[in-house]
């Protein structure tokens, strides 16, 4: 059959380890059989960013605020014990983060539901989303080793050179210290981004931080929440007759948790990183769990929400067989496929993105599964297949 054919390119970033050998057979197997792929290719594995000082991860975000949509394989975020194995220049900063930052989006993150896979937590009966601010604090911040006594300050000076300070601490002996930040107008667009998608959705959004301790930093995210939720958003969501409510964030795990699900969950950075991963893994498996980076300007960033999975790549170096889950990789070409589709007006290719999900479920409910998935699955008579077998038995379903 003729292939599907693309208008306008996506880009294309490629990344490190177990999941860049998925990726290669993703593409070769599920994508390239069925589309004729147009895509801007950029490698962010950990080598090349580190030949070009990093500048291909700025070349790649750019790349995506000029083409409007992106598809990301998992990359490695360098500590220093990956330094010494890659042998780089320096331990550079998380890709991830410097294309959120350039982008300046909020990310959902959305467990897979697929049959015979329940969550962990009993109550749970429809997925919970995560939207994470995608800018700034931990993030993009500034850390320092203090050697000895001393103090250490926050200072600012405004344009016309006047100073505003503050004692972070007077330290008797070593220690370390860390500064963070964020811009009023980041926290905007996150907020304005997760009431848009709450309304989409039509379920309701909880937003938490800690404005208890943190009574200016986490206060000032709370306040410009409610602000724009009570001058623009408010009416809207009760014709919509969907809820918006703050709470503290160790309010919101406890509720997390005895909930039913249904409904988006909005974090600041951080917290986001981690409870996507806590929701992922209680939902099933952090392989099943798509990932969505949204800008202000309307630019999507695909990608999987977990890492590298550098354990079964080492075993693949090893010749040895491998069962890496790469649901949520392909689901990150779905859904790229789906929304160049969208933008482009190609209702074969939203088609065949739908079809290509399609297929991967129903490969799992049929019994053939990774062996992450085979290990929780309640369905009867299951077979678990290696990365390529897997990845095999969906390309004969989505025949």
């Amino acid at each position: 059959m003729a292939k599907i054919q693309m208008i306008t390119p996506l880009v294309e970033m490629d990344g490190d380890e177990m999941t860049r050998i998925l990726w290669k057979m993703i593409k070769d197997e599920l994508i390239l059989p069925f589309v004729d792929l147009k895509s801007e290719y950029y490698d962010l594995g950990l080598k090349h960013r580190d030949e070009t000082d990093d500048k291909v991860t700025v070349e790649s975000a750019n790349a995506t605020k000029r083409l409007g949509v992106a598809v990301k394989c998992a990359t490695i975020t360098p500590n220093a014990a990956r330094v010494k194995e890659y042998d780089l220049k320096e331990m550079w900063k998380s890709p991830n983060g410097t294309i959120r930052a350039i982008l300046d989006g909020t990310v959902f993150r959305k467990p897979i539901l697929v049959k015979g896979i329940e969550p962990n937590v009993r109550t749970w009966k429809k997925p919970i989303t995560i939207a994470r601010h995608a800018y700034g604090d931990v993030y993009k911040n500034t850390e320092m080793i203090i050697d000895g006594p001393g103090k250490v300050e926050l200072v600012y000076t405004d344009s016309k050179g006047n100073e505003k300070r503050s004692l972070v601490h007077e330290f008797k002996a070593a220690g370390i210290a860390q500064g963070v930040h964020n811009l009023d107008a980041s926290i905007e667009s996150f907020a304005r981004a997760c009431f848009e998608y709450a309304l989409s959705q039509k379920e309701d959004l909880w937003f938490a931080t800690k404005d208890t301790i943190s009574k200016q930093y986490d206060h000032t995210f709370k306040d410009i929440f409610e602000e724009i939720y009570e001058k623009e958003y408010k009416q809207k969501f009760e014709e919509a007759n969907i809820t918006y409510f703050y709470t503290l964030i160790d309010d919101a795990v406890a509720r997390v948790m005895k909930s039913e699900g249904g409904f988006i969950w909005a974090c600041k950075n951080y917290d986001g990183d981690v409870m996507s991963d806590m929701l992922s893994s209680a939902f099933g498996s952090l392989a099943m769990m798509t990932s969505v980076l949204v800008s202000p300007d309307g630019c999507y960033e695909y990608e999987a929400a977990h890492g590298t999975v550098q354990r079964h790549y080492y075993k693949y170096l090893k010749g040895e067989s491998t069962s890496s889950n790469s649901v949520a990789t392909i689901f990150a070409w779905s859904g790229a496929l789906r929304k160049r589709g969208e933008l482009d007006n190609l209702p074969d290719l939203v088609d065949f993105a739908n079809r290509l999900e399609k297929a991967t479920l129903d490969t799992i409910e049929s019994g053939k599964m990774t062996g992450d998935l085979g290990a929780i699955s309640s369905l009867e008579n299951i077979q678990v297949l290696n990365s390529e077998e897997f990845i095999h038995e969906i390309a004969k379903k989505l025949q």
